[in-house]
């Protein structure tokens, strides 16, 4: 389904075209807005196993890991956090052979120690967003 275009978000909001336009400016300037990239069905992509892997990574080697887990297609995203591991990432594969070849290649990336993967097996809270814009435009609207 494409994406909402200004005329009708203004038309649904009962405000002026150029206000959403301006607002639509401005969370873009913010960098709130990067883009509108659509919604994305994996499985109906052919990935339809989704896993996560914790990394721990050698010390000062999160640059190069780093860059070389985003030389890895079905790596979706990477996120630096503390607790027991240094890199969560989030990768998807066609089947379970697939996943074990892309988690070799993790594994063999120069810099990575040691990885515990875990298969997601539904996704009950889908990506969103949504709740949080809703409660910027109540914060912003009971000022």
């Amino acid at each position: 389904m494409p994406r909402l275009g200004v005329l009708e978000c203004a038309r649904r909001l009962g405000v002026a075209r150029g206000t959403v336009q301006a607002r639509l400016d401005r969370l873009t300037e913010q960098g709130v807005l990067g883009g509108f990239p659509p919604e994305l069905d994996m499985a109906a992509m052919g990935y339809g196993l989704t896993a996560f892997a914790v990394l721990e990574i050698a010390q000062g080697s999160r640059t190069e890991v780093a860059e070389g887990l985003a030389a890895i297609d079905q790596v979706c995203e990477a996120h630096a956090t503390t607790g027991q591991g240094d890199l969560f990432v989030r990768l998807v594969a066609r089947d379970h052979e697939d996943l074990q070849r892309v988690i070799d290649r993790v594994v063999g990336l120069p810099g990575v120690l040691r990885t515990n993967t875990s298969l997601a097996l539904t996704t009950p809270i889908p990506p969103r967003v949504r709740p949080l814009l809703e409660r910027i435009a109540y914060d912003t609207n009971s000022r």
